[in-house]
């Protein structure tokens, strides 16, 4: 049986940016309501040691940090949905009395006074099997986020844009030696980065190249090989490493905002400088949905706590 629930604020997405929303919006007595959307904890749900987040002297597992952050908002007073939104009306909410529309795969229905999108973006993949298996065990997407383990220890980058450029660069503070793998024979990041990238005597590139598998050698939790193949000479051959970046993109979970909130070419949701403001008054987008440059959990919180002190501004200001 379909249901109705009126909210003074609907936060889309239970990653950092959504639970810190909520958390925020609960302290602040707005009641929030989160649906934790298909991931409850976006990607730190696939990140096993997190040594980047303040306050733990040790490394912390990202599922717990996840759970922690959820135990918290429910504390303060939030509730916590594990449900999606299929469908969506922002525009002209004066027509549904002030409230922004928002169905879910329930068929419940969200009346919504303001809301916060922190639906977050997912890294893209090669698509091989090994990738999956070996996610926190040598495969990571997130130089920052890992590069930390692989102190003295050969990797490799996949890639040949401004992030595997820049995940590159990183990775020689940490690691032994980088090799960068770019399936053409000419990067796509910007000139001053490839200069420092290919005068780097850390790095090696390996040109007209792409990765067939990441082998394990036997061993079920470690990178070991990568298997490469050269796509003009059809030459095959192998790659000692420890661990290898795949950085060929970011692919936000913008989907069902398109034609209502403004986005960029690659589908980000554009907001206000220094604020989560979208083009629709009374919609805020926090996190990795709204952010292609820092993508960390520490700057999604800090989005998610902007964006629910911006939509109780938002309810002062409109009341």
């Amino acid at each position: 049986m379909t249901e109705t629930f009126i909210t003074n604020m609907l936060i889309i997405g239970a990653g950092p940016a959504g639970y810190t929303a909520a958390i925020y919006g609960a302290r602040a007595n707005m009641k929030p309501v989160l649906l934790t959307g298909l991931q409850p904890g976006g990607q730190l749900t696939i990140t096993n040691d997190v040594e980047n987040y303040p306050g733990f002297a040790e490394a912390i597992q990202g599922p717990w940090l996840m759970e922690q952050m959820a135990a918290q908002a429910k504390h303060v007073g939030a509730e916590i949905v594990m449900d999606s939104v299929s469908k969506c009306s922002l525009l002209d909410p004066q027509k549904e009395d002030g409230y922004f529309i928002f169905h879910t795969d329930t068929g419940n229905i969200y009346k919504a006074r303001t809301a916060i999108i922190a639906t977050g973006a997912q890294a893209r993949w090669l698509g091989l099997e090994a990738e999956e298996r070996l996610q926190g065990y040598g495969v990571s997407a997130c130089a920052t986020c890992d590069g930390f383990f692989y102190r003295g220890k050969k990797v490799a980058v996949i890639g040949g844009g401004n992030t595997a450029v820049e995940e590159a660069l990183y990775l020689t503070h940490h690691a032994s030696h980088v090799t960068l793998i770019h399936r053409r024979d000419s990067l796509r990041a910007e000139k001053i980065q490839q200069d420092r990238l290919l005068n780097n005597p850390k790095v090696t590139v390996i040109w007209d190249s792409v990765v067939e598998d990441i082998l394990s050698g036997g061993k079920p939790e470690a990178v070991t090989e990568l298997a490469l193949k050269n796509v003009k000479t059809n030459e095959k051959s192998t790659l000692d490493i420890d661990g290898v970046f795949i950085a060929i993109g970011h692919n936000p979970n913008t989907e069902l905002f398109k034609g209502q909130v403004e986005l960029d070419s690659e589908g980000y949701i554009i907001t206000q400088p220094g604020t989560p403001k979208t083009s629709i008054p009374g919609i805020f987008a926090a996190g990795d949905v709204q952010d292609k440059t820092y993508r960390q959990a520490i700057t999604a919180a800090g989005t998610g706590c902007m964006a629910a002190l911006e939509a109780e501004r938002y309810l002062g200001e409109t009341e």
